[in-house]
């Protein structure tokens, strides 16, 4: 027999702090089908649950960190599908898969696709600088929330066919795969903390105390050729990067492996 939607009583006999047992209740709410549109306010969780203001704000403080509750002034509070993104350091990796892993749905909102010439980034790639370019600009979405922005740079003697794609609910890696014949099969990547400014935080939706990750990678293809420029930025909040280690690979001393 499956037990109703609603709250649970909370506990002071179970040794675990109130705002911990708010917390994990409110997470088996959701996964039983409550708060898809709108959370509940602070109020409303206080006389729901019968405890006080301080512990209901603790709760909803440790699921903003975590990413599971997003908050912004003047807007409902809203419980995020997904925990935040996990990228695995050292493997070829497509973002569009990744939110898709995790059970959200991906959308992109392609701000500009098109054919152009920029000198810096062609030189980037191993180009004359007159090289002409695709370049695509889309900003991420995941369950309608900004996640990224993400902006790339192709050869257009390989890319071109992608300038007829419509980029809203697919990968650039299958389209480049299935239109170009070119897969990203390795690259480079770097990854770094930035502060995002007034347009940036503005197009993200961003809470005031949310910093990005700045991604920058270059995409070879199976013949080693320089394809793809990429510059990402993401929400901090939503992303992580993971990697595997072992003690046995190293001791201490033992000199840095060469990049």
């Amino acid at each position: 027999m499956s037990l109703q939607p609603g709250p649970r009583p909370l506990t002071r006999s179970t040794g675990k702090p109130l705002w911990a047992q708010l917390r994990a209740d409110l997470l088996r709410r959701l996964e039983e089908g409550e708060f898809h549109d709108v959370f509940p306010g602070e109020h409303d969780l206080v006389a729901e649950y019968q405890v006080s203001r301080h512990t209901v704000r603790e709760s909803l403080r440790q699921l903003r960190a975590e990413g599971l509750v997003t908050a912004q002034r003047g807007r409902a509070s809203r419980f995020t599908s997904s925990r935040p993104l996990e990228q695995p350091v050292g493997q070829a990796y497509s973002l569009f898969r990744s939110v898709e892993e995790v059970g959200a749905v991906q959308r992109s909102v392609v701000r500009v696709l098109d054919r152009r010439a920029d000198g810096v980034i062609a030189v980037r790639m191993g180009l004359e600088e007159s090289t002409p370019l695709v370049y695509l600009e889309r900003l991420r979405l995941a369950d309608e929330e900004p996640l990224a922005v993400d902006r790339v740079w192709l050869p257009a003697d390989i890319a071109a066919p992608l300038l007829d794609v419509d980029f809203t609910r697919t990968s650039l890696y299958d389209e480049l795969e299935r239109h170009c014949g070119s897969p990203i099969r390795s690259g480079w990547e770097r990854i770094r903390a930035v502060v995002p400014g007034p347009a940036e935080r503005l197009l993200l939706d961003c809470p005031p105390s949310t910093a990005l990750f700045a991604i920058d990678r270059l995409g070879r293809d199976g013949d080693l050729r320089l394809i793809e420029w990429r510059q990402t930025l993401v929400r901090a909040d939503r992303f992580a990067v993971a990697a595997a280690f072992s003690n046995s690979d190293y001791h201490l001393g033992a000199p840095a492996p060469a990049l």
